[in-house]
């Protein structure tokens, strides 16, 4: 579909047809990062290129940033900066930063001073031609051969596959954007445990990087790290408020 078509979508008139809402409403994401963080999985991430071109995968792994109390956090102790002001807009707000000068990472707005939720690994779904075709822009060899479940299995991974980056998608709300958004998945299996377990390269005080706020879908493949150490497992059925 071409971006001239983009207007006879269903997704971008105002009347939107049962069979698509499925988009996550601002309810939902009005809820403390902790708890959404382990809400997003299993949910689907969607991504509307410019071209019109639709790619869609189930969110399999997050973490947890608390804002102005953690240390790790890019708004911790309250400072409001032009850099970190997304996370300081509504719940369900996009943030997306720069690291190492060259890739982007994708956190979400939630509840909750600064607070937000790091996406790091995605099950790919649809279009993934598409994906591989995109990563391939940033390895030197454009012969490589991307096995489906490493296109999006890390936070700057799954950036590329999705074409996010700060020009396109920060601050934007995911809750009415039609550039991507959030939905649920009616296709997908229940999950029955979500592993908890410290975030990753995490460099502040030691408290802090042994919090156990990365949280992933146990035996998905699309994981960046299986945790073998310190982990605790959650039954998803006994998670208070999970959405």
């Amino acid at each position: 579909m071409s971006i001239d078509d983009q207007s006879d979508s269903e997704y971008f008139t105002s009347e939107v047809p049962v069979q698509y809402r499925k988009r996550l409403d601002a309810q939902f994401y009005e809820t403390p990062c902790e708890e959404l963080a382990m809400s997003l999985l299993g949910k689907v991430l969607v991504r509307r290129l410019d071209d019109g071109t639709v790619v869609r995968g189930r969110i399999v792994e997050t973490e947890s940033y608390l804002g102005h109390e953690d240390a790790a956090s890019i708004s911790y102790k309250g400072k409001v900066t032009p850099r970190n002001e997304p996370v300081f807009m509504k719940p369900g707000t996009a943030f997306v930063y720069m690291t190492y000068g060259m890739y982007h990472c994708f956190n979400i707005s939630s509840k909750g001073d600064g607070a937000s939720v790091f996406l790091r690994s995605i099950e790919p779904l649809d279009n993934l031609d598409t994906m591989a075709s995109l990563r391939k822009q940033f390895k030197k060899s454009t012969k490589t051969v991307i096995a489906n479940k490493d296109l999006c299995n890390g936070p700057a991974k799954l950036c590329i596959s999705f074409a996010i980056d700060i020009k396109s998608c920060n601050k934007q709300d995911l809750t009415s954007w039609d550039g991507m958004w959030v939905e649920e998945d009616e296709n997908s299996k229940s999950i029955d445990t979500i592993v908890c377990s410290p975030r990753i390269g995490i460099k502040c005080e030691k408290k802090w990087q042994d919090k156990f706020l990365r949280y992933y879908i146990r035996d998905n493949p699309c994981v960046s790290k299986i945790e073998k150490t310190k982990m605790n497992e959650l039954e998803y059925s006994q998670i208070e408020n999970i959405k």
